[in-house]
């Protein structure tokens, strides 16, 4: 069945603060016991355009982002005007005195009343939604509290100024706004997003180099490493271009320096050359690449699942790589940890394919238990034998020690031509073989290590619901909606897309009586890769690529034709 929530659409243009409020909205709520998931929908512009800060909150766990508005919080006359007809039929309008409501069920604030200075908006704004929506007033006092604290006593007793005036001013007025029912969780919890979630992974797995150029919308995972990184040793360093930021991250790792690059489509083409050379050093190195409409610059802040292919073939020749895919929050940390494991195990590329909706999608997770995880693979610091050590040497597992220049009297040697197995150049076609056999031996060693696809819905489904990353909550949600209707739905969902184990999941394929994929691509390329790998042909497809993250009526929409 449908999980029973409430969507508050928050919505202005760049520079009104819109954020600031969704965020305090956010922290209260999660501080009072509820679950929020928030989406963010914003225009490639510093200032102006429309934007909108999502906030779907309940008393269950939410998997994924809803279509409907409860309530509008109206920051301009333009968000009235677009988003008048999304309002549910129980759907309250909450704007500013002056703006009009346009015949809607409103509630109109004297913000100009409650707050003198404009800078104080953002907290009139939390007390009139938190009393209105029935949050105990202590939560959003001692959150302003905490936010304020270090600007000076004045700060915050002018805040919490506003804060009593706006919370009163709702208890009388808002008496319309239907209250949040009681909450179930009150387990301390984090309000992250996933690219803060990746950085968090990355610190866990003991990263440190990170070298980036910005792009939107994988900028924040450095911007992260930056904030917490530098209390744990962590170089950050912005370079002119992402050509010299994955080269840059290669030389770092060479030295020894886990290593992680975070980029978008666009920046990522530019590294691709430096990719294959990854791949011939065998050198381990993380990519975070998170997904964004193209071609070229195309929608750059909206969100999409079409750089699979780029991201799988990137860099001429053949060499092996793992590329995960997380669909949670938790699994952004999660799976980034691993893809440091497995970048040094195996050394070759890991990528992480995350997305715009996932980057930027926020929810309280509960902190994660650093103590359960697994340790992460480590270079070779030994110098034993150094006369016979040879960084490429033939192995039945194609795993050579990998050793580290300057711990010892070792000769590390690296190239970006085929070598000898000492690391000298040569183009000896016995050698050239060899070696690229070795590589691949590799691959087969991490197939073993593939992450299993997780299976929700039904335990025995007619209907498959596939999909890949971020699509998850959406068609888990879809796929529950169907179930309380009397189908047989389930869904599996991948979140490590290459390589793949077909040992893991082609009984649930083959079992289904009709298989759908569910994917944000025009061209259905997960799809086409798993036909491609197993045989399998899917029996449809539910695509989307209009720069929006998917929801369940979307799916269940296109399901029924």
């Amino acid at each position: 069945m449908s999980i029973h929530s409430r969507h508050i659409v928050i919505g202005g243009a760049a520079g009104q603060g819109l954020v600031t409020v969704g965020q305090l909205l956010c922290k209260s709520m999660i501080r009072a016991g509820y679950e929020v998931l928030v989406t963010q929908d914003y225009m490639s512009r510093v200032r102006g355009g429309h934007n909108t800060y999502n906030i779907r909150v309940g008393v269950e766990p939410l998997t994924g982002p809803t279509d409907a508005c409860d309530i509008l919080v109206a920051l301009n006359q333009e968000t009235v005007e677009l988003h008048r007809n999304s309002l549910s039929s129980k759907g309250l309008l909450v704007l500013d005195e002056e703006l009009d409501a346009l015949g809607l069920p409103a509630l109109k604030v004297p913000f100009a009343t409650l707050a003198p200075k404009a800078i104080f908006q953002n907290v009139a704004a939390l007390g009139v939604l938190c009393s209105a929506l029935g949050i105990a007033k202590e939560i959003p006092s001692k959150l302003v509290h905490d936010s304020f604290g270090k600007k000076g006593d004045a700060v915050v007793q002018q805040n919490m100024q506003v804060l009593d005036d706006a919370y009163a001013w709702g208890l009388a007025n808002g008496l319309e706004c239907e209250k949040l029912p009681q909450p179930k969780n009150l387990t301390p919890r984090m309000f992250l997003n996933g690219n803060e979630a990746i950085a968090l992974g990355a610190l866990a797995a003991g990263v440190k180099f990170c070298s980036f150029y910005p792009m939107t919308p994988a900028t924040s995972v450095a911007q992260n490493l930056i904030t917490h990184g530098r209390k744990m040793g962590v170089i950050v360093e912005q370079v002119e271009d992402e050509i010299a930021a994955l080269n840059m991250g290669l030389g770092a790792s060479y030295a020894g320096a886990p290593t992680l690059v975070p980029t978008s489509g666009g920046g990522f083409a530019l590294m691709t050359e430096a990719v294959s050379l990854a791949g011939v050093m065998e050198q381990p190195v993380v990519i975070v690449l998170a997904q964004r409409p193209g071609p070229a610059t195309g929608l750059p802040t909206r969100t999409e699942q079409a750089d699979l292919n780029l991201v799988l073939y990137a860099g001429h020749g053949e060499f092996p790589r793992a590329i995960f895919a997380p669909g949670t929050i938790e699994e952004c940390f999660l799976l980034t940890h691993k893809a440091f494991d497995i970048t040094e195990k195996y050394q070759t590329p890991a990528f992480v394919l995350t997305d715009q909706e996932l980057a930027d999608r926020h929810m309280g997770v509960v902190p994660f238990d650093l103590s359960r995880l697994p340790a992460v693979a480590q270079p070779d610091l030994g110098d034993g034998a150094a006369e016979q050590y040879r960084r490429y040497a033939l192995t039945r597992d194609g795993l050579s020690p990998r050793r580290i220049p300057g711990y010892g009297s070792s000769i590390v040697l690296a190239d970006c031509h085929e070598h000898t197995e000492d690391g000298h150049i040569t183009e000896d076609m016995g050698m050239r073989v060899a070696m690229n056999d070795k590589r691949f031996i590799k691959a087969e060693g991490m197939v073993d290590e593939v992450v299993p696809p997780k299976r929700f819905g039904a335990a025995h489904p007619k209907r498959l619901l596939v999909c890949w990353g971020s699509t998850e909550g959406a068609a888990r949600e879809a796929a529950d909606m169907l179930n309380a209707k009397g189908e047989s739905v389930g869904v599996l969902s991948f979140s490590q897309v290459w390589p793949l184990n077909p040992g893991q999941f082609m009984a649930d394929l083959e079992a289904a009586e009709e298989v759908i994929c569910v994917e944000g691509n025009k061209t259905a390329q997960f799809a086409r890769l798993l036909r491609q790998e197993t045989g399998f042909a899917m029996h449809g497809t539910v695509l989307r690529y209009d720069g929006r993250p998917f929801t369940p009526d979307y799916i269940l929409g296109k399901l029924a034709g």
